[in-house]
């Protein structure tokens, strides 16, 4: 391949990229599509729909990326959540501290996104503590503090933290096989239990949250995975996935691309900080939404209702930035993206984000009662 060649392989999978992204943003705003809402609604409503459409869009992600890891498109190796060491504290104190910060924040890092592209000015707020909170865990004095306590306490596990690649190890079979049949029993489990409650099924913003969102997440896989995938650059010859920070292949994920987004921009005059994925991720949100939200005339300047409104959202800003760099990942990035893996260590964060966000609902009940 020609350099020229090269960067315009690069330019077509930012563009893809964004287009993924702005189509995840619209659905998200059209449908309401909210991990901490669903969490809500089933502790305080009883209500499992929000929870079905979750379900189904992780059923149909990881159906997606285990039929494409099988055909050979995607190597499911090549992703962070793939090595075989489980920092299992990590991801649940991470995912804990996570989710307890959406919670305060009014939602996690895509919903953040979200609403300021529908005119929220509290969102932004959170966007630029959450950003800062993420750089500073990934390379700033808080991952010191990471790395040298819940970092180390971990295990390793034979063939990789994807549930198929460790059984493979472990008792033989091909991992990819073993990953599609995997998918379609878990994944497709996922699909028929969302689809078998009535009141989900009559509804059209169900079934596009649903199928719509996991989708984007196996587009996103596509588009890195496939799509930007060189085998030999043609400057290094060593084999790349064009546009990512990591130098994995790469889906939705919205904590530390966060802070990617502000360093690009802080540094934007510098020749070095080029466009990612990530980076393009986080402005396709926000337009996707806004596009949403000036179509059905919902968009709405808001600001902060008072102090207490507003220390609350800096907290569960910056227990989002911590948390999500520390679980490796947000409600999206383990949440959607990491399960469609089989990844264990994804399994973990999701259950500390869960327990997380059951103690910031029980701190706001409080609040309430306090007055």
């Amino acid at each position: 391949m020609e350099p020229a060649d090269f960067q315009q392989l690069k330019s077509h999978v930012l563009w893809a990229a964004f287009a993924a992204s702005a189509v995840f943003g619209f659905i998200t705003q059209r449908t309401h599509f909210c991990t901490m809402g669903a969490i809500s609604d089933v502790v305080n409503m009883g209500s499992w729909v929000r929870m079905r459409m979750w379900g189904m869009a992780v059923g149909v992600a990881m159906i997606g990326f285990q039929l494409m890891a099988w055909l050979g498109w995607i190597d499911p190796n090549q992703t962070i959540y793939a090595p075989g060491r489980i920092i299992w504290l990590s991801a649940l104190v991470g995912g804990a501290l996570f989710g307890f910060g959406m919670v305060l924040a009014s939602g996690c890092g895509s919903k953040t996104l979200v609403r300021i592209g529908t005119g929220s000015l509290k969102a932004l707020v959170v966007f630029f503590v959450m950003g800062f909170a993420a750089f500073a865990t990934m390379r700033g004095i808080l991952a010191v503090v990471r790395v040298r306590t819940v970092d180390q306490v971990a295990f390793d596990l034979p063939g990789g933290s994807a549930v198929p690649a460790a059984l493979s190890a472990w008792a033989g079979g091909d991992a990819s096989t073993l990953g599609l049949l995997m998918g379609l029993v878990v994944g497709g489990g996922l699909v028929l239990w969302a689809l078998a409650n009535p009141e989900f099924r009559a509804s059209f913003n169900h079934w596009l949250a649903g199928a719509g969102i996991g989708l984007v997440i196996v587009a996103m896989w596509w588009i890195s995975g496939h799509l930007g995938f060189v085998p030999e650059h043609p400057e290094t010859l060593d084999p790349v996935y064009v546009a990512t920070n990591s130098g994995r292949m790469e889906a939705l994920t919205f904590t530390a691309p966060m802070a990617y987004a502000l360093d690009w921009l802080i540094h934007f005059s510098d020749t070095s900080k080029l466009l990612t994925i990530s980076v393009v991720s986080v402005a396709g949100v926000v337009v996707g939404a806004f596009v949403q939200a000036l179509w059905e005339r919902s968009f709405r300047w808001e600001g902060f209702r008072d102090t207490q409104d507003t220390a609350l959202h800096i907290v569960g800003a910056l227990c989002m930035g911590v948390g999500g760099v520390t679980a490796m990942g947000c409600t999206v990035g383990q949440g959607l993206s990491g399960l469609s893996t089989l990844s264990l260590t994804s399994m973990i964060a999701v259950a500390g984000i869960v327990l997380g966000a059951l103690g910031g609902f029980r701190l706001q009940m409080w609040l309430l009662e306090r007055g």
